[in-house]
């Protein structure tokens, strides 16, 4: 395969739900997986390890100082990412022993923010198994600001992979057109959008972020069903009690440059969805609109990012 194509594999799974070592495991099983199926890319959804907070929507999460919601953001906490301590290196083990690149959705609790408040992250893993960014995402949504913290521009950045160049956004960030005029203005050709789960997010977005930046989109959903709550899990009874029997359907999909379906949204079962991508539609599209370049007007309007990386403290 030439460097101007690309197999990329979106990993529609559901979780262990917050449970990060059951989880890490079904990940590495995946990989295997798009492995033996010749992926170079895989993606994988919005807060996938360990797992999306769907408790909010079922126990009155707004609730002030409810203990079940404490019991449970504890939990979650407990089973969060701390990529120093190093909980995603046998996954980038495995990106450096199988010539593999990954984007992965995580709930991270860094300690350059003190180690406790928790943060949606988008990682990019390259082939060589090293972290090559971390995007904590920039607005939690709705109820997600219950448990999840606002992020930072640093990882708004793009990665070279093959001839392509690729990015990524959490969810509701592919909606936010300055985050996305930002990736374009790096050129990125290659788009991962990661989602939590459901086609009622991916269908319409999706297609318009292809077509309105001329890119690939990689649009990645996880699944999430009443039964994949786990036994042990706090307050078990009271979520099941609330929950409808589907939580997330998946809507994984990946339009072309030109907005139209390469694969439609998969909706209700896991599953990996490969494709195999040419870099030479990118250019084909660009011909009639390039919203960073030829069909753009800097002397007019102008984005400007902070990059820096967030911190209540700087030593000296």
């Amino acid at each position: 395969m030439s460097d101007s194509t690309i197999k990329v594999a979106l990993a529609q799974i559901s979780p262990v739900w917050l449970d990060r070592d059951a989880t890490l495991n079904k990940i590495l099983k995946t990989l295997k997986d798009a492995k033996s199926q010749g992926a170079e890319l895989v993606v994988f959804g919005e807060a996938l390890l360990p797992g999306y907070p769907f408790w909010l929507a079922l126990t009155d999460g707004a609730a002030w100082n409810k203990t079940v919601v404490k019991e449970l953001h504890r939990h979650y906490a407990l089973n969060s990412v701390d990529i120093e301590r190093g909980d995603l290196d046998d996954i980038c083990a495995f990106a450096k022993a199988n010539n593999i690149a990954i984007y992965i959705g995580i709930i991270e609790r860094p300690g350059d923010r003190g180690g406790h408040s928790l943060y949606a992250c988008l990682v990019y893993i390259d082939q060589n198994g090293i972290v090559q960014s971390v995007h904590r995402k920039l607005q939690p949504t709705y109820d997600e600001r219950l448990t999840w913290s606002p992020g930072d521009g640093n990882g708004l950045v793009t990665h070279k992979l093959k001839d392509f160049t690729v990015s990524g956004l959490n969810c509701w960030e592919n909606w936010m057109p300055l985050p996305r005029a930002a990736m374009y203005a790096q050129g990125t050709n290659l788009h991962v959008a990661a989602w939590p789960g459901s086609d009622h997010n991916t269908k319409d977005i999706t297609r318009f972020i292809a077509r309105e930046g001329r890119t690939y989109v990689l649009s990645v959903s996880s699944m999430m069903l009443k039964e994949d709550f786990p036994a042990g899990t706090p307050h078990l009874e009271e979520l099941l009690e609330n929950a409808p029997a589907v939580l997330a359907n998946g809507g994984s999909c990946i339009p072309g440059p030109d907005g139209e379906w390469i694969i439609e949204p998969q909706i209700g079962k896991e599953e990996l969805i490969t494709a195999t991508l040419d870099l030479n539609r990118v250019y084909e599209e660009r011909q009639n609109f390039d919203p960073s370049g030829h069909y753009s007007r800097p002397d007019v309007t102008q984005l400007h990012v902070n990059r820096e990386r967030q911190s209540t403290v700087k030593f000296d």
